[in-house]
């Protein structure tokens, strides 16, 4: 091959290498330790339902967080507690601990969130709680289980045999939500609070 052919190939290479085509423009990783996501957990202990963002960060087109949730034995569902988020889809990763979650898009008797509630300003944006989910999904999670659920798609906890516990990475394209970067999260560890407590997706205790 020519010099003429290799300098072509070497420029070639170069514009390649600089072509803005990444989504999100010189971004870093987020790193979360375990020993940062048990102390989310360890201060979980005793709740009824604990739901602790741990992260949010900005990816590009889309903020991703994770967080970790804890929900104690429940024998039947509470009134209005299943959950639907307008714009944020969730993915859980259960831990250990098991329950049944029904899914669906059918909801009964869906009511809007204050715009003010916390799950709405901290956790996943506008939605809503329902009655219940006709003809829907019923899942038996257990540990090592995931559930991928959709933004839009109704998700209900009818029965939790002890606890369970799972992590939680939301997906959240249209920025609802707020971040929370690792200064954040340690400041909130210190903090001394006890989290989050939600009663959507079936806690049997309301706020």
């Amino acid at each position: 091959m020519n010099k003429l052919g290799v300098a072509a190939i070497l420029l070639s290479a170069t514009a390649f290498a600089q072509a803005p085509g990444a989504s999100c423009n010189k971004c870093s990783a987020n790193y979360i330790p375990n020993e940062e996501i048990a102390q989310y957990l360890k201060r979980a202990d005793g709740a009824g339902v604990a739901d602790q963002q741990l992260r949010a960060v900005d990816i590009g087109k889309a903020n991703v967080a994770v967080g970790v949730v804890y929900r104690g034995k429940l024998d039947k569902p509470g009134d209005h507690t299943v959950a639907e988020h307008n714009q944020v889809s969730e993915v859980y990763h259960i831990l250990d601990g098991s329950g049944t979650l029904v899914t669906g898009w059918d909801i009964t008797d869906l009511k809007a969130r204050p715009a003010d509630d916390r799950a709405v300003v901290l956790l996943n944006g506008p939605g809503g709680n329902g009655q219940t989910v006709r003809n829907g999904t019923t899942h038996n999670l257990k540990a090592g289980d995931m559930i991928v659920i959709p933004a839009g798609t109704g998700h209900w906890f009818t029965k939790i045999d002890d606890h369970i516990r799972y992590v939680m990475v939301r997906i959240d394209p249209d920025k609802v939500a707020p971040l929370k970067s690792e200064a954040q999260s340690k400041a909130d560890l210190a903090s001394g609070e006890k989290g989050y407590r939600d009663n959507s997706a079936g806690s049997a205790s309301k706020k």
